[in-house]
């Protein structure tokens, strides 16, 4: 008896501090409060779809808590009112129409009246048209390529360099202390306010998913299929989100970053990103100053720090090509780069995992002509993606890393080289 009261006690303590929880939650909402949305609802979000998405999660959310009320209530009120020691002879009333009549029209009103605003809602998410400006989203493991229809600029997004050094087992470095750490990127996405944008979403190797909770954006980056979706963004800011589908074991680590700002702004990072693509640097990081304090909402990306093979992290690329490095520091880098972003697939022994990932030991791209191998990284073959964010250095590196390890003798390969290759 004891036992049952001590177990009664703690459900009642429970059920005290969620409802005092929820109260909490519901007078925030009430007054446009602030609180950790992150932690007990959906973002409100800042563009135009969001908000409504945003209303009809909180219309079906009162509704569930007044059906949840409304039965709960009779249930607690019948096992009082009509408990054995005030009633000992139950009912013996079988069936009544009238009841089966009324809960049976009730919640079909209900969902009728939940389902044409949420169709509303639904069609308005699908429909892209009147788009001022289009952006191809491609999804590549473990990374985005972001492409300007029209514009003449395309860049890669990846893990931002300090995350992804924190990350590597026994790196010493407390993750605690690197800012937005695995939801930062080393070159954003920049979109301006007040502009309906579409979006083109599609996939290289596997299936990824582009998600961005203030945008109420999450559309599968299918290989060989369009996905269409579009943002109209009100407030300035930065914006976080991830990729959400299980795309590898690198998943974890290709978060999605987007800056917002004015339009002025957006036209001036834009003629500036131009001319470094005419510069034949099509990584420019251009500084993109964000008007307004608007507080970017990060989403949660949860990934082990464990010695998975990296995503591929580019150094900054060079605008000259780099001094020639000798054989033995070029196959050091060399090792770095390889272990950054090629080992996931072709193995540290090299041996790769056929029939998607061939080998690089005795294989034709690193035995073979310089020009070739150079070729292959910088633009990709089939599934595996192009490398053209890394440095010449890096390139080099890794090149001759490839041409000497695992039996390979094949020469060196320098920055210059690469340089030539690259234009």
């Amino acid at each position: 008896m004891s036992k049952m009261s001590g177990l009664l006690r703690g459900w009642l303590t429970r059920c005290t501090a969620l409802l005092g929880g929820l109260a909490t939650m519901t007078a925030a909402h009430a007054e446009g409060l602030s609180y950790d949305g992150a932690k007990w609802n959906m973002p409100q979000g800042v563009s135009v779809i969001s908000h409504e998405v945003y209303d009809m999660h909180m219309l079906a959310f009162y509704v569930c808590c007044a059906i949840g009320v409304l039965v709960f209530g009779v249930m607690f009120y019948s096992i009082f009112a009509h408990r054995r020691s005030k009633h000992p002879k139950p009912a013996d009333f079988h069936e009544s129409t009238t009841i089966e009549i009324i809960w049976t029209i009730i919640p079909f009103i209900i969902l009728i009246g939940l389902a044409v605003p949420a169709a509303g809602t639904l069609i308005k998410m699908e429909d892209s048209s009147h788009s001022a400006m289009t952006v191809k989203v491609t999804g590549f493991q473990w990374k985005w390529h972001y492409e300007y229809a029209g514009q003449g600029v395309s860049f890669y997004s990846t893990l931002a360099a300090d995350s992804n050094k924190a990350r590597q087992l026994g790196s010493g470095i407390d993750p605690n202390t690197v800012p937005n750490y695995l939801v930062d990127v080393d070159h954003p996405l920049v979109l301006p306010i007040g502009e309906k944008i579409r979006f083109l979403i599609t996939g290289n190797d596997v299936i990824h998913a582009w998600w961005v909770p203030d945008f109420a954006i999450k559309k599968d980056a299918i290989p060989g299929y369009v996905n269409e979706a579009w943002v109209n963004i009100q407030v300035p800011g930065t914006y976080r989100g991830v990729c959400a589908e299980l795309c590898g074991r690198d998943h974890g680590f290709m978060p999605i970053v987007v800056k917002a700002v004015p339009k002025a702004e957006y036209e001036a990072w834009l003629t500036q990103e131009k001319a470094a693509e005419a510069a034949g640097n099509s990584q420019a990081d251009v500084p993109v100053p964000v008007a307004g304090a608007a507080t970017a909402t990060t989403a949660t990306a949860t990934a082990a720090t464990e010695a998975a093979p990296a995503p591929a992290t580019p150094a900054a690329p060079a605008a000259a090509a780099g001094k020639d490095m000798s054989k033995a520091d070029l196959i050091a880098a060399g090792a770095k780069v390889y272990a950054a972003n090629c080992q996931a697939c072709h193995q540290a022994s090299g041996e790769g995992m056929p029939p998607n990932f061939p080998a690089l030991k005795g294989s034709k791209i690193a035995t073979g002509p310089v020009a070739g191998h150079i070729e292959q990284i910088l633009n990709g073959k089939k599934i595996m993606p192009p490398f053209r964010q890394l440095s010449d250095t890096d390139i080099a590196a890794v090149a001759t890393y490839e041409r000497n390890s695992w039996g390979n003798d094949a020469g060196i390969v320098q920055p210059s080289q690469v340089a030539a290759l690259r234009k």
